[in-house]
């Protein structure tokens, strides 16, 4: 043990590194904790997983294993990723809802060269919020997370919050045949409407998994959804649920689950009081009427007694200034049935528009112009406007929304990273622009990303 570090330090580690023991199929090179500094050594490389059982895949993944990985640190401490990138191509890692300096911010040509094949990159930052977030490649997104290179990572509170059991749950249909082959990852006509679903549907890389929970166990599961395309629907049977944050940030005041959407990008952490020894809790992912399973849970003996749910500490999200706001509009459309062709007569597929423009695309010296131009430390409200029959979420690097409207009603204020516009949806959110830099700003259905709903936002 270093010295110099306190019994409540030395425990709190304890504890965390346990936590990690105990989390299914995930295993790290490395992992070392030292004068308050979390360090990890990761990797993105081909591999092989047997995600249909009895089949293998071909896959790529962080440290050759799916799931990946699942990355532990603490608000406020400083974390070091070394990653080397065992890839035939290029890659980046950006770490999705995390607010940090725009040079750890993973968005290749914007923010940091692309890693090449054989090189190693270190991502260094201090996360100020804690919450349930996740981390994917910004380049060649459709195969690169399609096939696998998505991984969760969770940051502590500052001030322990303990549960008896926490489980984290990342949610993903893979493009696969019931051997276990790969189709296709994009096709056209879908990515033009709602992207190209999966079938073959994991919790942490396995259809169904089972597990256990300790009966009147206090119970954080939190769901990331990792997924290309799906939004997921959620329900929580045999068990009653509470939602107590959204995209890694604490609600004030826990909500009752009846059902909540989850699309890609998204995160929910549930919490709940495991039921008597024998019961079973499922998670399901609802299609319109009907429940489709996810995973279960079955309660076994403990001597646990009944209390009530930890509360959790809301982030220090900056509070906007709405009086002084400014209100940028922006239109989520359809580019319509035209596809534009090259002079070999290959389609470029520009489906979708953000305020009429389709995201040109970026190289090393050739970057466009922003969607926007923000001033630091200016409160911006983004008016959002879904003029098409599909959803879309919403992502911006970087910052933090406080959602006030959804559909013409305003909700009591909560924080995100992504919102949610559902068939001619509309939202209203507020940040402050207090991080400078470069942030990319877009759907996360990858496919809509990829064919034209993307752009970025310059905060100076």
């Amino acid at each position: 043990m270093t010295q110099g570090w306190s019994r409540r330090r030395f425990l709190q580690s304890t504890v965390a590194m346990a936590a990690i023991s105990t989390l299914p199929a995930c295993s790290l090179r490395s992992a070392s904790r030292q004068t308050g500094q979390w360090e990890y050594h990761l990797s993105a490389e081909p591999g092989l997983a047997s995600l249909v059982p009895g089949h293998q895949t071909d896959v790529l993944a962080f440290n050759g294993k799916i799931p990946a990985p699942t990355i532990r640190c603490r608000q406020g401490e400083p974390v070091t990723i070394h990653f080397t990138n065992h890839l035939h191509e290029p890659t980046t890692i950006h770490w999705h809802g995390l607010r940090i300096p725009i040079e750890m911010d993973g968005v290749p040509f914007l923010s940091q060269a692309p890693i090449q094949p054989g090189e190693t990159f270190t991502y260094r930052f201090t996360p100020p919020d804690a919450g349930t977030f996740w981390y994917h490649p910004h380049m060649n997104s459709v195969v690169q997370l399609g096939k696998g290179l998505v991984g969760a990572i969770v940051v502590e509170e500052a001030t322990p919050v303990v549960f008896d059991e926490e489980h984290t749950l990342t949610l993903k249909h893979w493009h696969l045949d019931r051997q276990g082959n790969w189709k296709d990852l994009a096709i056209p006509r879908y990515s033009a409407r709602m992207g190209t679903p999966g079938e073959w549907g994991t919790v942490n890389g396995v259809h169904h998994p089972e597990y256990t929970l300790q009966e009147n166990a206090t119970t954080r599961l939190r769901l990331a959804n990792v997924d290309n395309t799906l939004t997921y629907p959620i329900q929580v049977r045999g068990a009653e649920a509470w939602i107590i944050a959204i995209d890694g940030n604490p609600i004030a005041t826990p909500q009752r689950l009846e059902e909540h959407k989850i699309a890609p990008g998204m995160r929910l952490d549930i919490g709940l009081i495991a039921p008597k020894a024998g019961r079973k809790i499922e998670v399901m992912y609802m299609k319109g009427r009907f429940p489709f399973l996810l995973t279960s849970f079955t309660t076994t003996p403990s001597t646990l007694t009944d209390k009530p749910l930890p509360a959790l500490p809301l982030n220090p999200v900056a509070k906007p200034d709405l009086v002084n706001a400014e209100t940028r509009h922006f239109v989520f459309e359809w580019a319509g049935a035209i596809t534009p062709a090259d002079k070999q007569g290959k389609g470029n597929h520009d489906f979708w528009l953000m305020n009429k423009r389709a995201w040109e695309g970026m190289s090393k010296g050739n970057i466009p112009e922003p969607i926007a131009k923000l001033e630091r430390g200016k409160t911006y409200i983004f008016d959002l406007k879904n003029v098409t029959q599909y959803h879309h979420p919403i992502h911006l690097h970087g910052h933090t929304f406080t959602v006030l409207e959804i559909d013409g009603k305003p909700v009591t204020p909560f924080h995100t990273d992504t919102v949610l516009l559902g068939k001619n949806g509309h939202a209203k959110a507020a940040f402050v622009a207090d991080n400078p830099g470069r942030w990319m700003y877009h759907c996360h259905v990858i496919e809509h990303m990829k064919t034209g709903l993307m752009g970025f936002v310059d905060v100076v």
